[in-house]
This record gives C-alpha cells, structure tokens and sequence, in this order.
C-alpha cells in the first residue's frame, strides 16, 4: 500500500531523470525554474555612469556579519562593471514593478528617465521597492559561467508590511499573497 498522497503519485508516475552534463541545457533551466525566487535589480555606479541588472539569484549568506550574495553571468557585458565595484545595492521588487524588472534586463531602458538617488556610496538607488540592502563589495568568486558577488550590508530600507514581492517562476512573472489565516 502506497503512503503517497495521490496528487503525489500522479507527479511521480510523470518524473524524468537526467544528468545535467549530458541533457539540454532546456531541461536544466526548466527543473532549475521550479524554485520561485523574488525579483531584484542591483544597481552601482559605473565606469560609463548608473549601471543595473535584473537578478534573481540573490540570498542571505550570514547575519553576523551581515552578508548577502548574487551571482551574474560572467558573459554579460555588465559583469566586470560590478565585480570590480566597490559598493552595490540590491533592490527587492514589488509585485507591481514588473516595468522596473524589465527596463534593467539586456536591451531595458536602464536608468533613462528613471529619478534616482545616490547611496553615501555613490550607488544610485531606485526608489519605491519593497527592500533595498546597501553593500560593501566583501569578496567574488568565480563559479562556472557565473561569478558569486558577496557584499557586506551597510544598511537596509524596508517598505510597509503590506508590500508584496514579484516573484519569478517557471519563466513567469507573477506575485504571492500570503494567506490572511480566513
């Protein structure tokens, strides 16, 4: 007799196997986009001026010291501007700022037009966000086709408690609303 909850089985009676070397890199990216993460854009300040990115591999690394990391593709043409900064911030999104999320991916619109402020870093910053840590660059580390950037947390901004995040899910954009309790 079978302990699994049907929904369960039915899942398993559909479940592949492969080994991330010699499978598509398809096959990959979609098990890898069953993790929802939330949507962050990291900002500094540029050789050419305000840079930012789209990213969703941002995590808590440690309380004390207060540090978090993120990882860019080491093909952007964006990544050496940030692994060599001194300072970043990395804003957490809305569920509402999708047109934020998007003006900072490859092609976006950047900071065009965008009212921004400066960090006593000199970071520009995007206002209105759900969080927002300002970082010290605390060390880089190559990893496979991506760097991981770890920055020690200089400060933290926080929006109001009914703020909700963007989240990003199986290549889609959509947001989570927690259970009032009813």
């Amino acid at each position: 007799m079978s302990r699994l909850p049907p929904a369960t089985r039915d899942r398993l009676a559909d479940e592949i196997t492969f080994h991330p070397a010699t499978a598509e890199a398809r096959l990959l990216r979609e098990a890898l986009g069953r993790f929802a993460t939330g949507v962050t854009v990291v900002t500094t300040a540029g050789p050419q001026g305000p840079l930012g990115m789209t990213v969703n591999s941002f995590s808590s690394v440690s309380l004390e010291p207060p540090l978090v990391l993120w990882c860019p593709a080491r093909a952007s043409a964006r990544h050496a501007a940030f692994a060599e900064a001194a300072a970043w911030s990395v804003h957490v999104l809305g569920a509402e700022q999708l047109e934020t999320c998007l003006r900072f991916t490859r092609g976006g619109r950047q900071f065009e037009g965008l009212e921004t402020a400066l960090t006593e870093e000199g970071v520009p910053v995007i206002p209105g966000v759900a969080a927002r840590f300002d970082c010290a660059a605390h060390a880089v580390h190559a990893a496979g086709d991506h760097s991981v950037l770890i920055g020690r947390v200089l400060r933290v901004t926080v929006a109001g408690p009914g703020d909700h995040p963007l989240v990003f899910a199986a290549g889609r954009f959509g947001q989570f609303e927690p259970d009032d309790g009813a």
